[in-house]
């Protein structure tokens, strides 16, 4: 090679570096990253493997776990749908968005994150559980489910249109957000959200999922039998244990009822069960008929009473909510290969969580609503490879309310004062944060109501929980969650306590006039 030539040659790979390196930095830490907000309905931690489950392998979940971030003390501040959904959107608690229940309509989305997303140039989705009683805001498509949406043959409503398509709705939801994918303006980033109706009562499985577990006997809970001995009234008044409260046919899936099992409390499920069993073709109907007969059977040859009973109860009950789970984690594993095959994994951030926990027999209970851990506690996974760090996070308390101003703050947009909680980017980033909260404030509303779970607000730390049952009753709790963690020991009135709860009750109170809670609703 000419000595002129060598030079040229080195002096144009020197001028191309800056671009190279800038390339490489670019694809390393975008600014703008692509955005799927994966979120399931009732998913509780207990029910996946990566946080340890004994019921449940959960691989495709597990995988976003082992490459991003996987938060083990991650809570929402009001266990109830609605409520938490639009804590998510707004960054706000309950009392400030002011959606305290399910029967709220959420009156302003002004500023919720995906208003803000569209504004910064994003194209944004909806697909599937909306739940919020106004039309969606934010989103240039939106496939909604209407109210709770049904797990077969579900009805859908757009903009323009309400429309009903054939098929188990997460699968169906998997699909749509597939094809917004493929179909989406590849000039601009995205914000999708894949909101799951599964795993939320009443646990219907798709029909590839109806004979998982079966021939099992899986794990019960140590407190299944709990008898609240140490509780205030309101766990002995609540109106959501397995053995007591689950209907036979719709929760139970124990179809058709003979004459002597339709009690009173049986006829509402019943009706509840004949509204979404009729939904079925009959080509859907014989599936499920063949994957019930020879169980339902059997449990009426042997006539079980008592333990015996609320045993069989419990394992019906937590086979049908695990089948519900694994089509998730089956649609997550298609959405991931799909992000690698189009190339897009690096640069897309996903987000993996349920809009709060759920009991899985744990104090002989289903449903939420109650602040002890199994419902208050959900499972936070969010994997980015371009902009997290892989690990799992033991220390930090992170909020719902936390996910939109972190979500705004990791695409550079500006978060907005109306956000009350606080971005945790640095914390993904691997970043040392050494202002963070120490306690975070609860407050259930929704009674007189389904379920029958008394109000109450509390605080929680990181060791202890101080609960205050109100309304109609007057009643105060409060759990040491190192010596117990399955909340079953109150130990408010206990004099070894006196000083942790009197500083509890201070931080309490410090917490509601810094929020500005009103006095109490």
């Amino acid at each position: 090679m000419k000595r002129r030539d060598f030079i040229k040659l080195t002096t144009m790979a020197t001028l191309c570096l800056p671009q190279v390196f800038s390339a490489i930095s670019c694809r390393r830490r975008s600014p703008r990253p692509n955005i799927i907000f994966i979120l399931s309905d009732d998913h509780a931690c207990q029910a996946i493997s990566a946080y340890g489950s004994r019921l449940i392998q959960t691989p495709h979940i597990d995988r976003l776990a082992q490459e991003g971030v996987r938060f083990e003390l991650s809570y929402v501040t009001n266990s109830i749908c609605a409520p938490s959904r639009a804590s998510i959107l707004t960054g706000q608690y309950s009392h400030q968005h002011g959606v305290i229940d399910n029967s709220v309509v959420m009156k302003s989305q002004e500023e919720t994150f995906p208003v803000l997303f569209k504004k910064a140039g994003y194209q944004t989705a909806l697909m599937g559980k909306w739940h919020l009683k106004a039309t969606p805001a934010g989103f240039d498509y939106f496939a909604i489910l209407p109210d709770q949406g049904h797990y077969y043959n579900p009805d859908f409503i757009e903009k323009d249109r309400k429309y009903q398509e054939h098929g188990y709705v997460t699968d169906i939801l998997t699909e749509k957000c597939l094809a917004w994918l493929k179909n989406r303006d590849k000039s601009k980033p995205f914000l999708l959200f894949m909101n799951h109706k599964a795993p939320h009562r009443n646990w219907m499985p798709g029909p590839e999922a109806l004979r998982l577990f079966r021939n099992e006997d899986l794990p019960v809970p140590e407190t299944f039998f709990d008898d609240y001995r140490t509780r205030c009234e309101a766990a002995r008044l609540q109106e959501m244990r397995i053995a007591d409260h689950a209907y036979l046919s719709y929760d139970l899936k124990l179809f058709p009822l003979n004459e002597e099992e339709i009690t009173e409390q049986e006829k509402a499920g019943l009706a509840y069960w004949n509204s979404v069993y009729n939904r079925l073709t009959d080509e859907q109907k014989k599936i499920w008929e063949e994957a019930y007969r020879d169980e339902n059977e059997e449990f009426r040859r042997q006539k079980l009473e008592g333990r015996e009973l609320a045993l069989w109860k419990y394992q019906r009950y937590i086979k049908d909510y695990l089948r519900c789970v694994s089509s998730v984690d089956l649609s997550i594993g298609r959405l991931l290969d799909f992000l690698d095959k189009e190339g897009l994994a690096n640069n897309t951030l996903v987000i993996y969580a349920s809009d709060q926990g759920f009991f899985l027999g744990e104090h002989g209970w289903f449903d939420k609503r109650f602040i002890y851990e199994p419902s208050i506690r959900f499972p936070l996974i969010i994997r980015y490879p371009d902009g997290v760090e892989r690990k799992i996070d033991r220390e930090h308390l992170i909020l719902n309310l936390d996910l939109a101003p972190t979500l705004l703050d990791m695409a550079g947009l500006t978060v907005p004062a109306s956000m009350k909680g606080k971005s945790f980017k640095d914390i993904l980033q691997g970043k040392r944060v050494s202002d963070w909260r120490e306690s975070f404030y609860y407050h259930y509303y929704e009674y007189p109501a389904v379920h029958s779970v008394k109000r109450h607000y509390g605080v929680r730390t990181s060791r202890y929980k101080l609960i205050h049952f109100y309304y109609d009753i007057d009643c105060w709790e409060l759990y040491d969650l190192e010596a117990d963690p399955q909340e079953v020991n109150n130990v408010y009135n206990h004099p070894e306590y006196q000083k942790i709860r009197d500083d509890l009750m201070k931080e309490l109170n410090r917490l509601r006039t810094e929020l500005g809670v009103k006095p109490e609703i």
